[in-house]
């Protein structure tokens, strides 16, 4: 099996959802976590404010937009984007970029 980095993009942000709903959500992706058992090698977390910095040291605000990531187990990429179809994510208007860690070792 590969590891393979899940990328959160987007979507509904929780400040902006009452404790009810982000309770909701929060359930929601601990039972898309559940219904992967042992492929889950690290649940992740959300991320904040982002940076770009270039070539030669420019650093500007522009990030990617990337707002979490999650570390899952599976048999191919295939599998993984599979399995990443039915996140919750998706359901708040965010997308998922799912890349395979490799094994430099």
């Amino acid at each position: 099996m590969s590891k393979y980095l899940v990328t959160y993009i987007g979507g509904a942000t929780p400040e902006t959802t009452t404790q009810a709903e982000r309770e909701t959500i929060m359930k929601a992706w601990m039972d898309w976590f559940g219904s992967l058992g042992e492929a889950v090698v690290d649940i992740g977390n959300p991320t904040g404010p982002a940076r770009t910095v270039r070539p030669g040291g420019e650093v500007s605000d522009d990030g990617l937009g990337i707002t979490g990531y999650s570390i899952i187990s599976a048999d191919s990429l295939e599998a993984a984007a599979d399995a990443c179809g039915r996140h919750p994510h998706l359901e708040a208007g965010g997308t998922i970029t799912i890349s395979e860690a490799l094994d430099v070792g």
